[in-house]
């Protein structure tokens, strides 16, 4: 089968595209006929070789955490799943991903795919889906009526984020650049923040709830967004390389979300997608030969956008 591996850390001219020997399902695992996997920013921190600390991936790798695609053969003792059947997951971020025709996944990590979208742009959902969700709702405990900021909401994340919070009742106010300005407009924020051209700190003078930074902004910006939450509440922070600041005496908490595979809130989020809730997004569809191309583009800043990676035959 093809797939795109790196056999050593470095910049994306590692990437290769090539035939490697089609995986096996063991105990509690299945065989999936990939359809797409998608682009995420992490992928290209492990292949940099910034990420071995925490995800410790062995070489030669297959990137590619996020999988849609068909259960080819089940492995022993894998009950509810059978061949044929249209599944998304998020895969172990140390294991071997799916840019490729073919990838093993435990099975428990999986969920039926969304029916009402095409199965390669179901690829888009599961790690930025699962991070907005986490950051709002195991973290932040975020409850109707209350008033969240999402600091870069033009990315990925910013706009399952917005929808998702403007579902659960909350008042949105996102932060985005003129490119992505409509975009979180559509997505359902009740105010946009242009951040090209003022502070956030300036423009927004009611305190807010809850602070969700997806944007890797310096130390003191983000020390400045606590100013912006009432006593008592969350900052939540997915640069993780950068520690969420807290304000002790006032009680507001600073989290740093690290996010976790998660088949029953998948699940929920492929229900939102079914029943109209939620907008999945693809900015572009490129076959997997082409990967290597997406994470040069993503490396000098000209990649906008959800990209999904479709494997060969779909």
């Amino acid at each position: 089968m093809k797939a795109v591996r790196f056999h050593e850390y470095g910049d994306p001219s590692v990437l290769r595209y090539e035939d490697v020997e089609q995986p096996v399902p063991g105990a509690g695992q299945v065989l999936i006929r990939v359809a797409a996997t998608s682009f995420n920013g992490v992928d290209g921190n492990i292949r940099g070789g910034f990420m071995q600390g925490p995800i410790p991936v062995t070489l030669p790798h297959t990137p590619g955490i996020d999988v849609s695609g068909t259960i080819d053969a089940p492995g022993e003792g894998v009950a509810g799943l059978e061949v044929g059947d249209q599944v998304v997951g998020f895969l172990p971020m140390a294991g071997t991903g799916a840019a490729a025709e073919y990838v093993v996944a435990p099975a428990e990590i999986l969920t039926p795919a969304p029916r009402s979208i095409p199965l390669p742009d179901a690829a888009a959902l599961p790690l930025v889906g699962l991070t907005a969700w986490q950051a709002l709702f195991d973290h932040a405990k975020l409850a109707p009526g209350q008033r969240v900021l999402i600091n870069g909401a033009g990315g990925a994340v910013g706009g399952y984020a917005v929808q998702l919070a403007k579902n659960a009742g909350a008042y949105v106010i996102a932060t985005a650049g003129p490119r992505s300005s409509e975009h979180v407009e559509t997505a359902g924020a009740d105010e946009v923040v242009d951040h090209t051209a003022t502070e956030v700190t300036a423009a927004v003078t009611e305190q807010v709830d809850v602070v969700l930074n997806l944007a890797p902004i310096d130390p003191a910006r983000l020390t400045a967004l606590l100013t912006m939450i009432r006593s008592g509440g969350v900052l939540v922070n997915t640069t993780v390389w950068m520690p969420a600041p807290s304000d002790e005496p006032r009680g507001v908490r600073g989290i740093d979300l690290f996010v976790n595979s998660d088949a029953e809130q998948l699940s929920r989020l492929v229900a939102l997608v079914d029943s109209g809730e939620l907008r999945v997004d693809v900015a572009q569809r490129v076959p997997l030969a082409e990967l290597p191309a997406v994470h040069t583009r993503a490396a000098t800043g000209e990649l906008h956008g959800k990209v999904v990676i479709v494997a060969p035959g779909t």
